[in-house]
């Protein structure tokens, strides 16, 4: 049995993070009912065609649901998502600010007809204040959270490659239900949760607020470097080839001097003596670093690392992730179903296939509207009408 079993959530959502939190959510065995919009859907369906025409976002956010057609502002749309909230335990949405409120689906109003109902809300600077209406992307929230502010090179702000405040957000959803759920089984009602992309970033940036509290200098901007530890960050070696490493400690630095770049005599050297140290004189002691690993390759580097029991990993690309010989050994790949054909897909973290997470079809858009509809006991008749009326 898994985790969720018998937990059904029915959402309204689009973009990334309220799909990967309910995604989450599939994957423990949770019933989701993606309900879209007729003819479009979800716009993330159309951001790319990467995987065989269809969207990576997509394809990505959205295995083990099912996907139904409803024009909601339809009255007869509406009836049906009331049928489908009777016995619903999650309710999940990120539409715009406001819309809930007018079709009759917030919390306020949705508590009094479903007492045990879960209502999880993800917006991108919550559901009040004075930036409640302002729109939220990935990149602005990257950008208020003061995300950019610490990340790229001096002088040019980097966002991160992957959507990382959606994330942030999905993630710090299903958390917060998995909790709402284990309330309910105590008191038996449900309750709202109001997800901020804007605070689920800030949760993230904390060290560099506490590093700059009371005014101090926020930590600058060291591209794949650490701010503050050096040696720490990204180095060439002979063959072009980068090698990603990081010193902790002093006797790091010793074996480092010793047995990778084989110059003992810098451990005791004035401007690398300590940490604070080797941050103040980075450059020269870079330049020193890159001279010793050019005669090297970057195997041969990570090998003197390794000996030397200092942390190490290759820059790999995207298709080196691909074949990842860890991911291999560890048996981390399965295969889903999509509408156009089957594609790999990784395992959520923490499970394996001895867990029997879900790992069911992304949906094409409204596959399952006619079957969803007559487990309701809407005749053919009855769906009939409502496609002639366009809202399904």
């Amino acid at each position: 049995m898994r985790p969720l079993q018998g937990i059904k959530v029915v959402t309204f959502e689009h973009a990334i993070a309220a799909p990967f939190c309910t995604r989450q959510l599939a994957d423990l065995g949770a019933r989701v009912i993606k309900i879209e919009r007729p003819g479009t859907g979800d716009f993330a369906r159309n951001y790319d065609e990467r995987v065989s025409g269809l969207s990576s976002h997509f394809v990505w956010t959205n295995r083990s649901k099912e996907s139904v057609t409803l024009d909601v502002k339809h009255s007869e749309a509406l009836d049906v998502v009331h049928k489908l909230l009777a016995d619903t335990d999650v309710f999940v949405q990120n539409l715009a600010p406001g819309a809930t409120q007018r079709l009759g689906l917030d919390y306020d109003t949705l508590k009094v007809r479903y007492p045990r109902l879960i209502v999880c809300d993800i917006s991108g600077y919550g559901s009040d204040g004075p930036m409640r209406d302002k729109k939220a992307y990935d990149l602005l929230i990257q950008s208020e959270s003061g995300f950019l502010s610490i990340t790229g090179s001096e002088g040019q702000p980097a966002k991160a490659g992957c959507s990382i405040a959606d994330i942030a957000a999905g993630m710090y959803g299903y958390t917060n239900i998995l909790a709402a759920l284990i309330e309910r089984g105590q008191t038996g009602r449900g309750k709202r949760i109001d997800i901020s992309m804007l605070e689920s970033m800030v949760e993230w940036m904390s060290y560099p607020l506490y590093y700059a509290i009371d005014g101090q200098t926020p930590p600058p901007q060291a591209g794949a470097s650490h701010a503050t530890i050096f040696p720490y960050g990204a180095f060439q070696a002979g063959d072009g080839k980068t090698v990603m490493l990081g010193l902790q400690n002093e006797r790091e630095w010793k074996q480092f001097c010793e047995c990778v770049i084989r110059q003992p005599e810098l451990h005791n050297d004035e401007r690398f003596c300590a940490n604070s140290r080797r941050t103040q004189h980075r450059e020269a002691l870079k330049g020193i670093i890159v001279d010793a690993f050019a005669s090297l390759t970057a195997a041969q580097v990570i090998e003197r690392l390794e000996e030397a029991g200092i942390a190490n990993a290759r820059m790999n690309d995207m298709h080196d992730v691909w074949k990842h010989d860890q991911l291999e050994a560890r048996h981390r790949w399965t295969r889903v179903e999509t509408p156009a054909g089957t594609i790999p897909a990784l395992y959520p973290p923490g499970l394996g296939s001895a867990d029997e997470p879900r790992m069911d079809a992304v949906p094409a858009l409204g596959q399952h509207t006619g079957a969803v509809l007559r487990e309701l006991g809407l005749g053919d008749e009855a769906i009939d009408r409502l496609r002639a009326a366009n809202a399904i």
